[in-house]
């Protein structure tokens, strides 16, 4: 007798309260099975654990859908209520959807660690789960958006009427929006040819940085200072820039000295080779020392040395600069630079007041 009192909109909140909770239940003792069949695989398992709270709106909303077409047809606000949840699902759907991407990306940043010391792979996998994650989660959420939007008449009606009365608008907001595009192209373009990937040094605009960051629309690059350049992604296809990780980390470094002619270069190459040999920046592959100028008042001495990254060989060669400087003044210190002249004596051959008059040897 109760449940006859009740009508069939009463009827019906019993129901969908009975759903609702059947579908909550199930959700949550399907769960650890999921997550256990998922545990085999980091990038079903991380998608699992992605895909759950969207499973909690996805499984009630899709339940009352079908609850709801039990309903008598004309039964008043049955089409609102249907549009309304008509609605709801396609929001769950899109956010279930959006979760799936992301969760198989972190799956596959899981796989393809980049704290290793050869990450040249990992990195190129990176940049290209990052950038095409988020390229198709926007693409996921426009199309959720817009089936939202087809479910009211009057919105497909506008939106028809704009789109055979409005193209020199769209035309416009087209070439408006032309950086925008760009952008995005460009970073197809990037996730697929690779030419800067995540943690790459670059050299951009005279600045030396890592690859920090690379969204759908700019680059973060962190400079060695620690401050960050903002670079659009369309500026690196319409710009040449210096990648140095782009094949393998390792870098050759040179660092110059000015020495007189007295000093002997071999002396000079095998204290360069100790000290190379002493610190931890040298992997082993390069330490040479050539004589590659030379002016009226001193020859350019070059040391060519390498090292597994530009980090270390920056130190390596900072090291160099300091140890070979020290080693000239403390064992040949008259090879330094300096400025000859020739001693002459007075007309009369007698030097005057005991003094010497110099004068240099061009004059």
């Amino acid at each position: 007798m109760d449940s006859l009192t009740l009508g069939p909109w009463g009827q019906f909140a019993l129901l969908a309260v009975a759903i609702v909770a059947g579908a909550l239940i199930a959700q949550r003792l399907l769960r650890p099975v999921v997550l256990r069949l998922a545990a085999f695989s980091p990038i079903l398992l991380a998608m699992a654990q992605r895909c759950d709270r969207p499973t909690q709106l996805l499984l009630p909303v899709v339940a009352l859908q079908l609850a709801l077409q039990g309903l008598p047809a004309n039964l008043p606000g049955l089409v609102e209520l249907e549009h309304l949840n008509g609605i709801l699902t396609i929001a769950a759907v899109t956010w279930l959807a959006t979760a799936a991407i992301r969760g198989v990306a972190n799956g596959v940043l899981l796989l393809h660690p980049s704290e290793v010391v050869d990450n040249l792979a990992a990195r190129r996998v990176q940049t290209q789960t990052r950038v095409l994650s988020r390229i198709a989660s926007g693409t996921v959420l426009i199309a959720g958006l817009a089936f939202a939007l087809m479910t009211f008449p009057r919105a497909r009606q506008i939106g028809a009427s704009l789109l055979a009365s409005a193209g020199v608008a769209w035309l416009i907001a087209g070439i408006a929006a032309r950086s925008v595009f760009s952008n995005l192209l460009a970073g197809l373009q990037i996730a697929l040819a690779q030419p800067i990937r995540i943690d790459d040094v670059l050299i951009v605009e005279g600045e030396w940085g890592r690859v920090e960051e690379i969204t759908a629309t700019y680059v973060v690059l962190k400079v060695w200072d620690e401050r960050r350049l903002i670079v659009p992604l369309g500026w690196f296809i319409d710009h040449p820039f210096q990648n140095w990780t782009r094949r393998s980390a390792e870098i050759l470094g040179t660092v110059f000295l000015w020495v007189d002619y007295t000093l002997p270069v071999d002396a000079l190459r095998h204290e360069a080779q100790r000290l190379c040999e002493a610190s931890p920046n040298w992997d082993r592959r390069v330490c040479a020392v050539q004589v590659t100028d030379a002016s009226d008042r001193a020859m350019q001495v070059r040391i060519l040395v390498s090292s597994a990254a530009s980090g270390p060989n920056f130190d390596l060669r900072c090291e160099l600069r300091e140890g070979l400087i020290a080693f000239v003044q403390r064992e040949f210190p008259l090879a330094l630079p300096q400025l000859r002249g020739r001693v002459e004596q007075t007309a009369h051959g007698t030097v005057p007041n005991g003094s010497l008059t110099t004068r240099p040897l061009d004059a």
